[in-house]
């Protein structure tokens, strides 16, 4: 890959609480064109804050506060709506911002304090986070005033997806729930189990494989049809690949990419960026993580209103062969699905008879 990449742009994912820990899940668009997630804590955004004081003095204004161009982290006031959660919500926000303005100075932005800050560690690049964490997922602000931090799920029909391949289910008043091929299904709640709550055109609620779903651009499905590039399953590379042929790619650690085909050789047929070729299988581990914490098209701002979910569970085993239909996740059980789901989740899904979890 030619030249040292920099982060570009960030957006605030998610608020990861583990026991008495929170976390800050950000994604990041690297100059590469790829996308990772890292997950950091407010401790480690205030010690890069100390560091790049010491790094630019100058632009700290440490020396003339009037040459100051880095911008200050500041913190939310103990007494916010909304207790520990509605903190930790609001100083995702901040950090979102201080990242943001960070990286609009450009010798900063491709220091490498800063790259190595946001480049993925070992625990970022697992499938899922620890076991028992709460993954709050942020409501996208709107311009009408709101309580800071309030969980909401305001924005159910925000986000709509594609089915990959006809798959039957059942709705939530068990009559049978079948979509077809690039059929249009609304997102409603994403469960970490891999069970999406999705509504589609005669207003059928279900509980549907999240595997199936995949974002399609306007005007892609009539250009690709089943075509192997807007189809495949997700996944993340472990680590950094550097191509040595034509027809392989080359990726960075933390790369999410689509497996088109896969083969017992070690190498499968994968697409990164507008780019397709072929990558070692060892490299690579279902995309679970991402799957729960972003919606498509995050670095677009199409992120969805979710509320809170909670353990997120280990993502599905690839399949065994090469173009298979997409790995259908365990189904949970319905007292599991409603134990893990907030006040605010069950009193939505209320509204829809049956509607409290899988069939």
């Amino acid at each position: 890959m030619a030249g040292p990449r920099h982060p570009v742009s960030v957006r605030a994912a998610a608020l990861v609480q583990t026991e008495r820990l929170q976390t800050f899940a950000i994604s990041v668009h690297w100059s590469d064109n790829s996308n990772t997630f890292v997950r950091r804590s407010w401790d480690e955004f205030r010690r890069l804050h100390k560091t790049l004081k010491e790094t630019f003095p100058v632009e700290a204004g440490l020396l003339q506060r009037s040459d100051r161009i880095l911008p200050k982290l500041p913190d939310t006031s103990l007494l916010v709506r909304g207790g520990r959660t509605g903190r930790g919500l609001t100083r995702l926000r901040l950090l979102e911002t201080y990242s943001q303005t960070l990286l609009l100075v450009k010798h900063v932005s491709r220091a490498p304090v800063i790259t190595s800050f946001f480049a993925p560690q070992p625990w970022d690049l697992e499938p899922t986070v620890p076991p028992g964490s709460l993954v709050i997922l942020p409501v996208q602000e709107e311009p009408l005033p709101g309580p800071v931090g309030s969980l909401s799920i305001h924005s159910l029909e925000a986000l709509s997806l594609h089915c990959l391949q006809p798959f039957s289910t059942q709705d939530t008043r068990g009559r049978l729930f079948h979509a077809q091929a690039q059929e249009a299904l609304n997102v409603l709640l994403r469960h970490p189990s891999g069970w999406w709550l999705v509504e589609n055109e005669d207003q059928q609620i279900a509980w549907f494989p999240a595997p199936y779903l995949e974002e399609v651009a306007p005007g892609q499905r009539q250009e690709q049809g089943q075509s192997l590039g807007s189809s495949g399953s997700q996944f993340c590379a472990s680590r950094a690949y550097e191509s040595s042929q034509a027809d392989e790619l080359s990726v960075p650690a933390g790369a999410r990419v689509r497996v088109l085909e896969m083969s017992d050789r070690g190498w499968w047929l994968c697409r990164f960026g507008n780019r397709t070729g072929l990558l070692p299988s060892v490299l690579l581990q279902p995309d679970g993580l991402s799957m729960l914490l972003s919606g498509p098209g995050l670095h677009c701002g199409a992120e969805g209103g979710e509320d809170r979910v909670d353990e997120a569970q280990s993502c599905p085993e690839p399949p065994q062969a090469a173009t298979l239909s997409p790995t259908v996740p365990t189904r949970p059980l319905l007292s599991a699905i409603q134990s893990r789901c907030c006040t605010i989740t069950r009193r939505a899904l209320g509204r829809h008879p049956g509607g409290q979890g899988p069939p």
